[in-house]
């Protein structure tokens, strides 16, 4: 799972801590390229779960702590993903190596990588814009009362 350097840029959001976990994901999944063993893959799979649980975990920390009023409908997301991780984790003993980094593969560099373009990338305009002290940006979902 190669990143272009180029692509880089699209999905980090000058958020330092996020952008840094961004990177990691795609790093883990990288190591799904370049073969292994049935023992291997498994511990780097769940290495990979875990990197993932800890950054959802700090991402919704940070969005909590600046008051996004997405911060719900972003939680289930993660949730989603966590599920989707844990199936992949359990039938991954019963797949062949090549079916397992596919199915990595694709769940980082389609699924997640969406999240990042789409979700993230609300949170983080919301997240600056709330840091400078302006209002939040036009596309942030409405607060609610109370919020």
């Amino acid at each position: 799972m190669d990143i272009a350097a180029n692509h880089w840029s699209i999905i980090e959001f000058d958020v330092p801590r996020i952008d840094l976990q961004h990177r990691r994901i795609f790093e883990l999944a990288a190591a799904f390229d370049e073969g292994s063993d049935q023992i291997r893959m498994m511990k780097s799979l769940a290495i990979l779960c875990d990197h993932v649980k800890t950054h959802f975990r700090e991402e919704e920390e940070m969005m909590a702590a600046c008051g996004f009023p997405g911060l719900d409908a972003h939680r289930r997301q993660h949730v989603e993903c966590r599920r989707m991780l844990v199936d992949l984790l359990s039938r991954a003993m019963d797949m062949s190596l090549d079916e397992t980094a596919d199915e990595t593969r694709r769940l980082i560099g389609g699924w997640i990588h969406d999240h990042i373009l789409t979700a993230d990338r609300e949170y983080a305009a919301y997240m600056k814009s709330m840091r400078a002290g302006g209002e939040p940006p036009a596309s942030a979902p409405a607060r609610r009362a109370g919020t």
